[in-house]
């Protein structure tokens, strides 16, 4: 992305992005139905930010994790799956006082009428981040910084923290940021529109879906979406089954369609859609194929029941990505497509 800094020698080590939230242990249904019908639940974890970080490792990447767990088993587990992904953990800190959130989720779609989800983060070990706790020199340097609007939503404090982050100031990463508009996280949820709008004004790449901005701004379609922010370097605009448009450059505008997909389950597609095309920024690939990467990285979890899985190795995506327009349009992918002994169906 515009304002990356370039590779060097001393930076082919160095991590390439930090990932900066709240993660939680995720229990998923082991049947559709309401919460109360459920019988039994799966234990996972769950997280905007982590999420990003434990797919770019996957992927091949240098990436960490920063974030507050509490002193418990629930932390524990967290920081031990998202190390055993390949992400950096070094920068996480235990609270003995608070506790590691958790939540329940029921088998469909958030966007569902009946899709129901409940919380257990309030007073977490992770909403006690703040510029106090997370003092902006220790985070680990990086190429890219990525944080949500998930975090400014836990507290003030977490809030206070991701306005010292953007802030501009020499030496700050450049900040990817997707704006994951939460209305039910909120306290004060009629101050959430404006919060996002400032903070995603602040960042340098911005990943926002259609519907949250009609919903949190009132703005409808892309090009309106990107008058109300001009600011960005990359505006990314996720567009459900229409695909994703991208802005960038001066004036340069991109739209690729979305894939063909056999959706197991739908949570934790926006998180790895980010990562794929963070990945593909980090690359220096063209503008259409860090969508095309985007999309695979999302098909790849919309293909299993949980929020993580393994992405399709590198050579398998890029070949995929490098398809022509007729070709990546004949895709179809389902269960088990990101396998190397796999072959991906068109239509």
């Amino acid at each position: 992305m515009p304002g990356t800094p370039a590779r060097t020698a001393e930076a082919a080590t160095a991590t390439e992005v930090v990932c900066l939230g709240e993660s939680m242990v995720t229990f998923l249904p082991s049947q559709p139905g309401r919460l109360a019908d459920v019988p039994s639940f799966g234990r996972g974890i769950g997280g905007a930010e982590s999420n990003v970080a434990c797919a770019l490792a996957a992927a091949g990447h240098r990436a960490a994790w920063v974030s507050r767990v509490g002193a418990d088993g629930f932390g524990d587990h967290l920081v031990e799956a998202i190390t055993g992904y390949g992400v950096d953990t070094s920068g996480v800190r235990r609270d003995p006082s608070r506790p590691t959130g958790i939540y329940f989720r029921t088998a469909t779609d958030r966007a569902a009428d009946v899709y129901e989800v409940a919380y257990y983060r309030a007073g977490s070990a992770a909403s006690a981040m703040s510029p106090r706790t997370i003092p902006y020199e220790t985070l680990p340097a990086a190429r890219v910084l990525h944080l949500s609007g998930i975090t400014a939503a836990l507290s003030a404090d977490c809030l206070a923290l991701l306005h010292d982050l953007t802030a501009p100031r020499p030496g700050r990463p450049p900040i990817s940021f997707d704006v994951n508009h939460r209305p039910g996280l909120w306290r004060d949820a009629d101050a959430s529109p404006e919060v996002l709008l400032d903070l995603a004004r602040r960042s340098d790449l911005v990943f926002v879906g259609e519907d949250e901005a009609e919903e949190a701004w009132g703005v409808t379609g892309a090009e309106a979406i990107r008058a109300a922010l001009p600011e960005p370097s990359v505006l990314v605009v996720k567009r459900g089954p229409d695909g994703a448009t991208v802005f960038s450059g001066a004036g340069d505008v991109t739209t690729v369609p979305a894939l063909r997909v056999d959706v197991v389950a739908p949570v934790g597609a926006g998180d790895a859609f980010a990562a794929g095309f963070l990945s593909a920024t980090l690359r220096d690939l063209p503008v259409r194929d860090r969508v095309r990467h985007g999309h695979l990285m999302a098909a790849a979890v919309l293909t299993v029941p949980g929020d993580l899985t393994a992405p399709p190795a590198r050579a398998h995506a890029d070949a995929l990505a490098a398809l022509d327009d007729e070709a990546w349009g004949r895709l179809r992918l389902g269960p088990g497509w990101t396998g190397d002994d796999q072959e991906v169906r068109t239509t």
